[in-house]
């Protein structure tokens, strides 16, 4: 008998880093089309400023690293586009450089690259923004108006009151927000698009949604409890985060036990945000907390090592 020796990874897959990244640019582009067919020319200036600014920062960090390759995985790219869907189109438009440049250098690139990132990339540029520039980030323009400020669903629902809006013109993108979040039936889309092709699990978005829907159906401001859940569900990021950002293999867990108690986490605390918070919306800040928490989810739902104990002995 002849044993051929390998070095590991012995289980491989057919997918790669690219493929996967592509995946998901392919999943967000429903969302797009539809953010740019509402907000306008100026939707997709943004999104390229974002992109190709993104994709200049990972070129020059290569360079200057002699790492030539970093381009090729597309990681890049899909941080610039992720960007600009959490953006407003009303922003300045370098305000969406100097975040993708942030995200690519400082949350990515000096944590060591793509794997190595702690929060993520896409939404840790959005808090910076949104510290350093909040008059900026809270400007939507209604649609089909350019520059002129218009309250959000979400902005409506803090008096509290449900929106004036039909929840359906939610649904299909017909309200103010920013570029990625404006129709939940796009977004929806491009999460049954990552679920048909194993990109991701149903666990951390059904956990997130479902606990949005659970606690805002509970826990609601108006006297009918049902509207109130679907208008929570439809109005701000809560999909685009649940499926394209709380997802990120980078910064979310490896174990399923882990993932349910992430999604959940996220979910909760996105309720809190939105109902104590100074700003409606509290996807962003409870994503990077739960990013934060992973390296505990994973060391106590790791399963038990086949023939030892719980601590590794036997």
């Amino acid at each position: 008998m002849k044993l051929h020796y390998s070095s590991s990874p012995h289980l491989r897959s057919k997918d790669t880093t690219s493929r996967l990244m592509l995946d998901v640019v392919i999943a967000l582009l429903p969302a797009l089309i539809v953010g740019i067919a509402f907000q306008g020319l100026r939707a997709l200036i943004v999104t390229l400023i974002s992109v190709l600014s993104a994709a200049a920062a990972e070129g020059i960090w290569g360079l200057l690293t002699k790492k030539k390759k970093l381009l090729k995985d597309g990681s890049a790219v899909l941080t610039g586009l992720l960007l600009a869907m959490t953006l407003p189109a009303t922003v300045p438009l370098w305000l969406p450089a100097a975040g993708a440049v942030f995200a690519v250098i400082v949350v990515k690139a000096l944590c060591g690259g793509l794997g190595q990132n702690i929060f993520n990339p896409a939404l840790a540029a959005r808090a910076f923004l949104m510290l350093l520039f909040p008059a900026a980030m809270t400007k939507f323009a209604p649609i089909g108006v350019d520059a002129v400020s218009s309250a959000t669903a979400l902005h409506h629902m803090q008096i509290p009151a449900l929106p004036e809006q039909p929840l359906w013109e939610l649904f299909l993108g017909n309200m103010s927000g920013t570029i990625g979040e404006v129709c939940t039936l796009a977004l929806l889309a491009g999460g049954v698009y990552l679920l048909a092709r194993k990109v991701i699990t149903i666990r951390i978005p059904g956990a997130y949604l479902g606990t949005v829907a659970v606690l805002t159906l509970v826990f609601h401001k108006t006297d009918n409890a049902l509207l109130w859940m679907l208008y929570q569900l439809c109005s701000g990021g809560v999909v685009l985060g649940a499926f394209f950002m709380a997802t990120d293999y980078v910064t979310s867990p490896t174990t399923r036990l882990g993932q349910v108690i992430y999604g959940v986490g996220c979910g909760a605390l996105t309720v809190i945000f939105r109902y104590t918070g100074l700003f409606p919306e509290g996807v962003t800040y409870a994503i990077l907390l739960m990013n934060a928490a992973v390296w505990l989810l994973e060391r106590y739902t790791a399963p038990v090592v086949f023939g030892c104990g719980k601590g590794g002995t036997k």
